[in-house]
């Protein structure tokens, strides 16, 4: 599939809701490796939706709390409790927002082989499996957000979420999308 990078901020792509896989084959095998490979070079990587590297399919992998699943086709069939928490995003790079989220999460999904599956995860992983869902429906992690602001993992700096979203959109703050262009680019292709 050659070298695949993953898409910042700002970009339609992670706007546009995937499609489901409808065919298992070599090419997914493929792309499922490739997928790896991306998520496997980023030290603080937990997991990747295929929307994230351009490709508008239903699929993830994760590769957190000593598990490792890729699930094609993944859909929430069934919720409980809440938990908010800070979230970081591979498309956001550096940039945390407090989001609210299930306790726990019932998905129904397919394998590399379309065999049907289905798991029951709470706390982090229940976290992490609704954020990688939601990327494969246009949603991101700014959007479920409670507070209004970005903030920096490392320099504790913030970032007025408002601001950022509308120069996406070609309207607003353009100094607030600067400070997050620089980590941004970094993603680009």
């Amino acid at each position: 599939m050659g070298k695949q990078k993953i898409v910042g901020f700002g970009d339609p792509v992670l706007r546009t809701a995937a499609r489901p896989v409808r065919v298992f084959h070599k090419k997914l095998h493929s792309l499922l490796d490739s997928m790896w490979e991306v998520l496997d070079a980023k030290d603080n990587g937990a997991a990747l939706a295929a929307p994230q590297i351009s490709v508008l399919k239903k699929i993830v992998v994760i590769d957190y709390q000593d598990e490792k699943l890729e699930l094609i086709n993944p859909e929430i069939c069934a919720c409980e409790g809440e938990q908010t928490d800070y979230e970081s995003c591979l498309s956001f790079p550096s940039y945390i927002g407090l989001v609210p989220r299930f306790e726990q999460v019932t998905v129904n999904f397919q394998t590399r082989t379309g065999a049907p599956k289905k798991i029951r995860r709470s706390g982090p992983m229940s976290r992490c499996l609704q954020h990688e869902i939601d990327h494969l429906n246009g949603i991101l992690f700014v959007d479920r957000m409670v507070e209004e602001q970005l903030m920096h993992q490392e320099t504790k700096e913030t970032i007025d979420l408002k601001s950022v979203l509308e120069m996406v959109n070609g309207e607003g703050n353009p100094e607030a999308y600067r400070k997050l262009q620089p980590a941004v680019a970094g993603t680009r292709k």
